[in-house]
């Protein structure tokens, strides 16, 4: 038994509301009433608002959860009063006055940043290298080929976003840390993690564990809830 049953799940860049789609069966097996988000990845306020609208929808407390840029959009959304915690899932977690590209420009080693390639109108796309080989290293490649179809550009400045205030420091937090990631190294996945005094665990995976490692996401998140 869980004492919250709702969870709404936050993707990242790169990405949509689908790349939750193995975690989702998980968690409706245990009895959570889950929410995946369609961010438009257009702006940070965009996208705090469309977290925003699915948390005054749900029906009780909520388990709050971001991957990647993600993170950045709960710390700033999960201050909403329905939110009771946080879990991090290979994500960026910037405190008050920080954004995520704020954080990813001080990362020691970034391998994803040099595959990162921008329109006319300012939107990022990972290229077939950063796609396959840095982004989600550890799928098959059926898999890879949907991940790099069906990516989300996102736009350069929504990455610059600024948390007003930092809702993992009121609310109890995890992350789960990817020891494999190439896009946000693992070392800066455990600063952020101390940073927050998260409770932390690890999967062997690439930036994308709730694809190549479900069962591992759901559990985090059903040990939060709990």
């Amino acid at each position: 038994m869980t004492t919250i049953s709702n969870v709404v799940l936050v993707h990242g860049a790169w990405a949509d509301g689908s790349s939750w789609a193995k975690v989702i069966p998980l968690l409706a097996e245990k009895g959570m009433a889950v929410t995946a988000v369609q961010l438009p990845l257009t702006s940070f306020e965009a996208d705090v608002a469309a977290v925003q609208r699915a948390l005054a929808l749900a029906d009780g407390d909520v388990v709050l959860v971001g991957h990647s840029y993600g993170g950045a959009v709960i710390g700033q959304a999960g201050n909403h009063s329905k939110v009771a915690r946080l879990v991090y899932v290979d994500a960026f977690a910037p405190d008050a006055g920080e954004s995520a590209g704020a954080l990813f420009s001080q990362f020691q080693s970034a391998p994803l940043a040099a595959e990162l390639r921008p329109d006319a109108e300012g939107f990022l796309k990972l290229s077939h290298t950063g796609a396959y080989d840095l982004f989600a290293q550890d799928l098959d490649e059926a898999e890879k080929a949907i991940v790099y179809a069906t990516q989300g550009p996102v736009n350069g400045a929504a990455l610059g976003g600024t948390l007003s205030e930092a809702a993992w420091r009121t609310r109890p937090t995890f992350y789960l840390i990817g020891d494999e990631d190439h896009a946000i190294p693992r070392a800066e996945q455990e600063r952020m993690a101390e940073r927050m005094n998260a409770t932390v665990a690890h999967v062997s995976s690439s930036h994308v564990p709730m694809l190549s490692q479900p069962a591992a996401v759901a559990d985090i998140i059903l040990e939060a809830a709990a």
